[in-house]
């Protein structure tokens, strides 16, 4: 009995082992490694780094403006040098 637990232990390992290194290696850059930011998030990531999707434009007083756009809708975000935000949203 004793040599049989033993047998199971090590090809359990063995197979954990395998498994965990496909799983790695898919997460590391396999075949398929280009996945699209899924559809609910509000960026993208490109080299590494997460860039907002909308369209951004920030002055040089640190204030900004980004438009998203959503089907027919436009969602407007400001922030000014001040520091108050605003979000408007209209559609066509």
């Amino acid at each position: 009995m004793k040599r049989f637990s033993k047998g199971a232990l090590v090809i359990g390992a063995a197979l954990m082992a395998a498994s965990g290194s496909v799983a790695f290696a898919q997460a590391a850059g396999g075949k398929d490694s280009a996945q699209a930011t899924p559809k609910g998030w509000n960026y993208e990531i490109k080299d590494g780094k997460r860039v907002p999707k909308g369209e951004r434009v920030t002055n040089a007083d640190g204030s900004w403006r980004e438009e998203t756009r959503q089907g027919s809708c436009v969602t407007v975000k400001e922030k000014t040098a001040g520091g108050e935000y605003k979000e408007s949203r209209r559609c066509d």
